[in-house]
């Protein structure tokens, strides 16, 4: 049985940062540069930046 991926969402950013920030993606890079798989994805019925960890269950 192949294992299930469940997703954790470690911080959320408003989308309407001012403009040349990105509040999300610096989050994520500091996630990933302490080893976390962080990634940047975009939740539209909230407006918001989410920064999520894939983990394998």
């Amino acid at each position: 049985m192949p294992a299930q991926q469940q997703r954790t969402v470690l911080e959320r950013f408003p989308a309407g940062g001012p403009r040349g920030s990105w509040p999300a993606d610096e989050y994520a890079a500091r996630q990933r540069a302490q080893g976390q798989h962080a990634r940047v994805v975009m939740d539209l019925r909230t407006d918001q930046f989410l920064v999520i960890a894939d983990t394998e269950d």
